[in-house]
């Protein structure tokens, strides 16, 4: 039996660092904005080479705080990828501004840089590109895109920490990067929690400024802000969790290329990534035909999997009839038939074999 994600693996190498640096931070009695949160910052900030970093709540808070300080609102357009986890499109909603999908790339399974030109209208204000599965976007031409239009770039990192596009993190290409520390991320967390990375220091305050209730001053309030703040413990042991986030990353890394010369010449489609990127596999994502038959095969021999995403965001209840004449075929047809196999840092080579040898039987 092989789960899709297993946690343990990966405590049991950091579990007496963590459970050290997280008694410190209940011994000392402050829980909120103390010196783990400040310390993190700086370490992140450090690792993306940007000169900001700000803790938040969750990856979503990342991102919503991140388009308020671009100063995304109503009546401003979002262009996005429809192939993710629904927290862009709220992120997006809460702003009170509309999403704009187009189409994905069925090898990257990111969005398609090409169509981005011809999404942009008088009304757009930001790209909000997605890494997804812990892939980098061609940051090059979204940048371009950008740039040539008067854009802000959000950058959704979630499920790509340590991920990198010509050897630069993902993170420090646009205006922001947001990042979630939910527990099955690259970099993940006890909890939830998030953060964003920026080279902006007007942006840094006014999310800093956002996630504090509105607050620079104590008890001054100057807008209407929120409660998302990344807390002491959570930080003390993400602190830890980045001293080794290299090594989880290249235990993903070595388990992907044992998929991937195990699977080859299978009629599945495989993660592909150019020359450009370093993959870190937040999940490895393939794309076969009968997808249902072969993931119910899969799990009677033990097999866990999931379907990271049955349903297009475009066709999410939440977005109404807005899209309902929109046709995005390559997303459409990639939700159909993607499912995703075990992928964790610890997972052994023997696991990726069983996997391996349990995907040719379900195809056979």
């Amino acid at each position: 039996m092989v789960p899709l994600f297993d946690p343990k693996p990966q405590h049991e190498q950091v579990a007496a660092e963590v459970h050290a640096e997280t008694r410190a931070v209940l011994d000392s009695g402050q829980f909120i904005l103390g010196q783990h949160v400040r310390a993190f910052e700086e370490e992140v900030a450090d690792y993306h080479g940007v000169s900001e970093a700000i803790g938040v709540a969750s990856g979503t808070d990342a991102l919503h705080l991140s388009l308020l300080a671009a100063g995304v609102g109503p009546g401003d357009e979002v262009i996005t990828s429809p192939f993710s986890f629904i927290a862009g499109v709220e992120a997006i909603l809460y702003c009170g501004a509309t999403p704009v999908f187009v189409d994905i790339r069925r090898d990257s399974m990111n969005l398609d840089e090409s169509l981005l030109e011809e999404a942009v209208t008088e009304r757009t204000r930001a790209i909000m590109p997605v890494h997804l599965f812990g892939l980098a976007q061609d940051m090059d031409r979204i940048m371009a895109v950008a740039e040539k239009h008067g854009l802000k770039v959000i950058e959704d990192c979630a499920q790509a920490f340590g991920a990198r596009f010509d050897d630069r993190p993902v993170g420090s290409f646009g205006h922001s990067g947001c990042f979630s520390f939910f527990p099955t991320k690259n970099l993940g967390g006890y909890g939830d929690g998030g953060l964003v990375t920026t080279d902006d220091p007007e942006m840094a305050e006014r999310i800093r400024v956002l996630r504090s209730h509105g607050s620079a001053v104590r008890y001054h309030h100057d807008v209407v802000g929120f409660n998302s703040r990344l807390d002491e413990v959570q930080a003390a042991a993400l602190r830890v969790k980045l001293r080794h986030l290299e090594d989880f990353n290249q235990s993903r890394r070595e388990i992907a290329a044992r998929y991937q010369e195990g699977l080859s010449g299978l009629p599945i489609r495989l993660p592909e990534a150019g020359d450009r990127h370093y993959q870190v596999y937040g999940q490895y994502t393939v794309q076969v035909e009968g997808r249902d038959r072969v993931r119910k095969r899969l799990g009677q021999a033990g097999i866990g999997t999931a379907i990271y995403y049955p349903i297009p965001l475009h066709r999410q209840a939440v977005c109404g009839d807005r899209y309902q004449s929109l046709s995005l075929p390559v997303c459409e047809s990639v939700a159909e038939s993607c499912f995703s196999l075990p992928m964790f840092p610890g997972m052994t080579l023997d696991q990726a074999d069983e996997v391996i040898a349990a995907v040719k039987e379900s195809l056979s």
